[in-house]
């Protein structure tokens, strides 16, 4: 089969898969300002919209503070901002001190960004909602500084966001929210977008930025937190996303996404492809290794096929497969098979490891590093003393994961026997 066709086929399989994976889903997406000036902004609200359509229930929460700068610049209202600890990191954030002269301009930017997701929506054919979704309570005086229209959520009002999803629309939340007496506050759209997250139960939280990612896949909580700590992460938006992300996961969002709004189909791209458009936070097992089972046979034929063509690997029929089946393991990354490989026992506490495939898309990933781990400990709990490989063109992976040249002869018998002396493939073999 044609290897453009292939990847096409196994593209049209992966939207298929998670489409049924997550239909009815909640997805939060908290889009920052800068994106809504991006010439992209109309494409990333017809994608939303698309998502509508589909069956995912969909909430927007807009940030507006961009918005909200040029508003009070333009009628030469200046802004105060106040340091608030944040215990996610050694690092602070300042909000905004929203005083009562500036409260209704804070509200006109708010609703005014909100309202441009709705008129695309609207254009989209998908309707959508700007509510009082959010009950919020004043920061109060901070370090001395009384924030006035400063707010902070107290409660988000689930209840009426479920009907409104349930009927097929879209709430957009603004970043302001109401006291039950009615007094408005400028609540961060960070704080609100964990918070719907956290109500609604959402399976994912896409922030969705105008700045340059990290350039990497995923990082569990621990790993983020790690990097945060580091200082490798300079721009302070792209430190509140990481803070967002990680305080997300904290509060049982599954998979944090955090993904460039410039980037044409992000959403999409993240959505529904294993490898992603973005930075993913993840809190439960995004891959995982297993046992193989009859069915997966096509999938490990697939990606074993190219390597037995260039003569990497020994070809293997599926009944001689089959037959040792209980030597595989895979691994599976949101249900779709990305890599293999097998351990053969062949006697004086020996094993081989054999048969390691990896999706090609996938080779930046780490794949085959993760399946010959665990085929390791695959061999220490069966009491292996050491395990070998035989290998024509791998010589030097295999050396970089500690894997040192040996000879035929400290095969075991068994194997030594059947050694191919045609094929002249190299021993490499680690002690455990």
């Amino acid at each position: 089969m044609d290897n453009v066709f292939q990847s096409q086929v196994d593209l049209i399989r992966e939207v298929f898969n998670y489409q049924s994976r997550f239909e009815g889903s909640t997805m939060v997406f908290k889009i920052d300002c800068p994106v809504t000036e991006t010439r992209g902004f109309s494409s990333l609200v017809k994608d939303l919209a698309l998502l509508a359509k589909t069956g995912f229930k969909v909430v927007i929460v807009p940030g507006a503070r961009e918005n909200i700068d040029a508003v009070l610049k333009q009628h030469d209202i200046s802004s105060v901002y106040a340091k608030i600890p944040d215990d996610a990191s050694t690092h602070d954030f300042s909000v905004r001190v929203t005083t009562q002269q500036t409260i209704p301009f804070v509200e006109m930017a708010a609703f005014n960004t909100a309202s441009r997701f709705m008129t695309l929506l609207s254009g989209s054919r998908v309707e959508a909602l700007i509510g009082n979704f959010v009950r919020a309570r004043g920061l109060g005086v901070i370090n001395g500084v009384d924030t006035e229209h400063t707010g902070t959520v107290d409660k988000i009002y689930d209840d009426s966001l479920v009907r409104v999803l349930n009927l097929g629309m879209v709430p957009i939340l603004p970043c302001i929210g109401w006291s039950p007496s009615g007094k408005p506050y400028n609540v961060p759209s960070d704080e609100i977008a964990l918070a719907v997250s956290k109500a609604l139960g959402a399976a994912k939280l896409f922030i969705v930025t105008a700045h340059d990612g990290l350039n990497i896949t995923k990082l569990t909580p621990a790993e983020a937190e790690e990097l945060l700590k580091s200082n490798t992460i300079t721009e302070q938006q792209f430190q509140r996303d990481i803070k967002l992300s990680i305080k997300a996961s904290q509060a049982g969002v599954h998979r944090v996404h955090i993904i460039d709004g410039r980037e044409e189909g992000s959403v999409l791209k993240e959505l529904f492809s294993n490898l992603g458009a973005g930075t993913m936070i993840y809190a439960d097992e995004h891959d995982s290794v297993r046992s193989l089972h009859s069915r997966d046979l096509p999938d490990i034929l697939r990606l074993m096929e190219p390597l037995m063509q260039k003569g990497i690997l020994i070809r293997r029929n599926p009944e001689q497969i089959l037959e040792k089946k209980n030597d595989y393991a895979i691994l599976e990354i949101d249900g779709s098979i990305r890599a293999c490989g097998a351990l053969h026992e062949w006697g004086e506490s020996q094993g081989e490891i054999a048969a390691v495939a990896t999706d090609p898309q996938y080779k930046d990933l780490g794949l085959g590093r993760k399946i010959v781990g665990y085929l390791i400990e695959k061999a220490k709990k069966h009491k292996l003393n050491r395990v070998f490989v035989l290998t024509t063109q791998s010589q030097d992976w295999f050396e970089s994961l500690g894997f040192e040249e040996t000879t035929v002869e400290t095969l075991p018998e068994k194997k030594r026997k059947i050694y191919d002396q045609n094929r002249k493939s190299k021993v490499y073999a680690l002690g455990l």
